[in-house]
């Protein structure tokens, strides 16, 4: 087990790859959003206090859901929001509280939010069952600026990568998240926001996924910027942003829709920037796979030996979760079973190859 004095000598390291803004974050209560009679920030420790958690079946993984619970967060001047699932506490004698935990952080799709994120994924149940915390930001405008161009809507096109950064940080400071295990994921606009932070932030995270989910390009494109685990999963069938990418979007009265590259195309970036080699593509049950295998000795590639880029193509899937038992909106295609995407994620995530 490692010590305090071990982790702290670890996040002194890593707090140098922070800004120094960032500590200027401050979690507050949500009002409204906890329920019970300590709903809340608790005001001795400054963490949050718990709600009850989510029940229902779930999509992928076993255990007991984690105490969820509801915050805010002061970044830049705004108010952010966000839910975090802590996992259940190990029985004693096995329980080591002060052991620092994995940590996901998943963004919603555009239109969506923290608690639509969470019911269609079930990640929180999942990620209880591998001691892993799970935080469900929410978005500006129910979105992300998941490119790198302003707009009216987001005229400052980089305040969602600082919102994330700082939430890591802060989850790290209060909460015993492993700054070396800190994993993003996230569906549609979310997955493109995923891929963004793994693309500009590659030193700060362990692994990233994205389902239905691609790069942005064009005057908002997105560029990889080092070696990092990246998981892509998509719908042959996906009718909203197809599998080819989408170029060239048709115009939205509420917010412009970001052109992207393909699927395919988006991870061969990330492949590139790792220095794999040629992928290798295998016919799976329901889907292909192709693999690139990263360079271990590009930079950081010593926290990540053994790691990949992974596309995932779902037969018979639209612009779906593979797996979710929610019915998708309409015009959203089918939602394959042949995958559970939640569970697929998180052992690509946390497995020792990736």
């Amino acid at each position: 087990m490692r010590s305090f004095r071990d982790r702290d000598r670890r996040l002194a390291r890593r707090a140098l790859r922070w800004p120094g803004a960032l500590a200027l974050a401050l979690v507050l209560p949500l009002a409204g959003c906890a329920t019970g009679p300590h709903a809340g920030a608790d005001a001795d420790s400054g963490r949050p206090t718990a709600a009850p958690a989510a029940s229902g079946p779930s999509a992928g993984g076993t255990g007991t859901p984690a105490p969820g619970v509801s915050a805010r967060l002061r970044v830049d001047g705004d108010i952010r929001q966000y839910l975090l699932h802590r996992p259940a506490p190990a029985p004693a004698p096995a329980a080591n509280d002060d052991a620092p935990r994995p940590l996901l952080i998943a963004f919603h799709g555009r239109g969506a939010d923290a608690a639509d994120l969470r019911a269609k994924t079930r990640l929180e149940r999942a990620a209880t069952a591998r001691g892993m915390l799970v935080a469900f930001p929410e978005g500006l405008g129910h979105g992300w600026g998941a490119g790198t161009r302003a707009t009216k809507q987001r005229p400052d096109p980089d305040l969602d990568v600082r919102f994330t950064e700082a939430l890591i940080e802060h989850l790290v400071r209060t909460e015993r998240a492993d700054p070396d295990q800190v994993y993003v994921a996230g569906f549609s606009n979310g997955g493109s926001m995923a891929l963004r932070m793994a693309a500009e932030r590659p030193a700060l995270l362990a692994g990233a996924a994205s389902v239905s989910g691609q790069l942005p390009t064009g005057a908002a494109a997105v560029q990889p910027t080092g070696p990092v685990p990246v998981m892509v999963v998509y719908g042959a069938d996906d009718p909203v942003r197809p599998l080819a990418g989408l170029p060239s979007p048709p115009p939205d009265p509420g917010e412009p829709i970001l052109p992207t590259r393909s699927a395919r195309d988006s991870a061969a970036a990330f492949a590139a920037a790792g220095g794999a080699g040629a992928p290798v593509t295998r016919e799976e049950k329901g889907y292909d796979r192709t693999v690139w295998r990263l360079k271990g000795g590009a930079p950081g590639g010593e926290r990540r030996p053994g790691g990949t880029v992974q596309l995932l193509v779902v037969d018979d899937a639209g612009h779906t979760w593979p797996g979710s038992t929610v019915p998708p909106p309409e015009g959203f295609g089918p939602v394959s079973k042949a995958l559970d995407a939640t569970d697929t994620i998180l052992d690509f995530l946390t497995g020792p190859g990736r």
